[in-house]
């Protein structure tokens, strides 16, 4: 013991070796480290020469391989637990590895050549430490490359489910599986590959990333395709195979035809309609299927399902006929119209203009929905076509059989505003039965430029029926008629030349509109709407006007303000007087030349002188006459 202080305290620094603290002993020389002898303290047990041990040494050695850590080499099995392979390697002592890391050799024996890595020629436990997983990653990539140059076969270890597909162990490096290429049909459930083992082929390599995609579908299409291009050849149009459902998607249904693979559009799945192909087939179901079509290559196969069934517009009644009455469902829906299946994959067209008597344009969707039981008259019935229309109101009365009876001219009725026009308004008084208001109809004392003015969509109104039209569907309203023509009394209340108080309402380049009292309105040309201020009347302004003008039959009334109409007068008076004075000085200066005239002409020209001057001064007289 103390011997090993000593080698211990010499290899030690002097500052950190102890110090005896009554008697200090001298230091001693420092040993150079490549002189010391590390089995100094061993000799006193060693009972071999140095020859002997040699000898020792050297026939131990050769029964032994010559290994180091962290090397690769390969072993035999030699013995298979539940959890622990034993390999050895010729070494002192045999490596245990788990069972776990040969999960890729599943059918892995005894006495079988593994690859192994050896982490440590002696554990923890004296024993050897070997890893056939790190001796696969060493060497993985390697076999990698050349699996995928080769086109190799591998085999794999399906770790765990990841998006989008499958994570594999080959080589001991892990691989994407994608759920595509799993297998040629597609895959509903991942997890059943969990935890299995599968060949494989490497089909892409990213060196850069050392990312590795597998596949196994590419063993499955090279076995099938061979399949495949035998089947090809023998199909022909209107051929009957049998086929499993492999996907359902909205449009159709993908079958195969085994390993060639054909679409039954949704159309062709049945005579009748239906939402969705899941109503007629399921996944995995094996069904018969007619081939209708493909393209010349044969890679696309239309299929069909229905045609294998006669169609029902053969099995149809012989005897129903144009006008007999029909039940069904609706199953579409338009805009215009709804159709009516009377049978499995008959169905009839009932027209928006045949679903009620109204005249209105509407939907199909205010009368019908999907689903609904109807009852309806064949309108027509094409055999050949396949085709049927079909009515509803031929069901319900006709409102315009007795229309007459119903809406006599001058009955009074409420009605309902349905749409507008630039000349009327269009009502409706019951369900097929419309009428028209025309605008001057409307109102006895308001001028409407539009019906908008007067009424609104939606409202209802009061009218009296002036008119009947049963032949041509018509009936003309009046809205005004429903009182006394008020313009019977304007007449006697805005005589010509009275005064009435107006408000102007609107103006223009003519004139001003003006509101009279009990709603009358009159017009004041712009040459009669100076004020005594010398402005003209403006929107707005109440004055008094004068009435110049009224016109029962045309409703119109000409007014102008007092002042300029009589200013107007004057002037009109006063260029008449002017004028006739004007043509009395004319004639006297006629005269006088005559006069003038008369003693140098002759005799002849005398009595035409005498003549003409008579004339001059009878019109001079009828003037002064006036």
């Amino acid at each position: 013991m103390a011997e090993n202080e000593n080698i211990i305290n010499e290899a030690m620094p002097a500052e950190e070796q102890p110090v005896e603290k009554k008697q200090r002993t001298p230091r001693p020389k420092p040993v150079p480290a490549e002189d010391f002898d590390w089995t100094s303290s061993h000799k006193k047990f060693d009972n071999y020469t140095a020859d002997e041990r040699k000898k020792l040494e050297d026939k131990y050695a050769g029964t032994m391989n010559q290994i180091a850590d962290h090397e690769v080499i390969e072993g035999t099995v030699v013995a298979i637990t539940e959890r622990e392979v034993v390999v050895n390697i010729g070494f002192k002592s045999d490596g245990v590895i788990p069972v776990a890391e040969f999960r890729t050799n599943p059918n892995l024996k005894v006495g079988d050549k593994v690859e192994v890595y050896v982490e440590n020629q002696e554990g923890p436990n004296g024993q050897l430490v070997l890893s056939h997983k790190k001796a696969l990653l060493l060497k993985s990539w390697d076999r990698v490359n050349e699996a995928y140059e080769k086109g190799e076969i591998v085999n794999g270890y399906v770790k765990s489910r990841t998006k989008g597909g499958l994570i594999v162990e080959v080589f001991g490096l892990e691989a994407f599986l994608p759920g595509s290429q799993i297998d040629v049909k597609p895959i509903r459930d991942y997890d059943v590959f969990v935890d299995s083992v599968m060949e494989f082929k490497v089909v892409k390599i990213n060196q850069e990333f050392k990312n590795v995609v597998v596949s196994h579908k590419a063993l499955i299409e090279d076995e099938l395709e061979a399949q495949k291009a035998e089947i090809i050849s023998k199909l022909e149009k209107g051929q009957v195979l049998e086929g499993v459902v492999k996907n359902i998607t909205s449009y159709g249904v993908f079958i195969d035809l085994g390993g060639v693979d054909g679409l039954i559009h949704i159309t062709d799945l049945s005579w009748g309609r239906i939402s969705h192909p899941e109503e007629v087939v399921k996944l995995d179901e094996k069904i018969k299927v007619v081939i209708l079509d493909f393209d010349d290559n044969k890679k696309r196969i239309a299929l069909g399902l229905k045609q294998l069934t006669p169609h029902p517009w053969d099995a149809l009644d012989e005897n129903l006929k144009v006008g007999d009455t029909v039940k069904g469902k609706v199953v579409v829906i338009a805009d215009y119209g709804a159709f009516v299946e009377i049978a499995p994959g008959v169905e009839g067209l009932i027209h928006v203009s045949e679903m009620s008597w109204s005249q209105h344009l509407r939907s199909a969707q205010d009368f019908l929905k999907v689903g609904d039981e109807v009852e309806a008259k064949v309108l027509t019935l094409d055999r050949e076509e396949r085709k049927m229309s079909l009515g509803m109101r031929q069901l319900m009365p006709d409102p315009w059989a007795n229309i007459s009876e119903r809406y006599p001219i001058g009955s009074k009725h409420t009605a309902t505003v349905r749409n507008f026009t630039n000349f009327g308004i269009f009502v409706e008084l019951e369900e097929g039965v419309d009428g028209l208001i025309h605008i001057s109809d409307l109102s006895w004392s308001k001028k409407i430029k539009h019906p908008a003015e007067f009424t609104k969509v939606g409202e209802t109104i009061d009218v009296v029926v002036l008119d009947v039209d049963q032949e041509n569907r018509r009936l003309s309203l009046g809205h005004k008629q429903l009182e006394e023509n008020p313009w019977d009394v304007f007449e006697t209340v805005f005589t010509v030349g009275s005064m009435h108080q107006g408000t102007v309402i609107s103006a223009s380049d003519k004139g001003v509109v003006v509101s009279l009292p009990y709603g009358v309105e009159g017009f004041c040309p712009s040459r009669y709407m100076k004020k005594e201020d010398g402005t003209n009347a403006k929107v707005d302004d109440t004055l008094e006007f004068k009435i110049l003008e009224f016109n029962k039959e045309s409703k119109k009334i000409i007014l102008a303000l007092p002042r300029v109409e009589e200013e107007k007068e004057v002037a009109e008076k006063s260029a008449e007087e002017k004028a006739a004075e004007k043509a009395a000085k004319q004639a006297k200066r006629t005269v006088k030349q005559i006069n003038d005239n008369i003693e140098h002409s002759t005799l002849g020209d005398l009595e035409v002188l005498a003549g003409l001057k008579e004339n001059l001064e009878k019109q001079e007289k009828a003037q002064q006459g006036e």
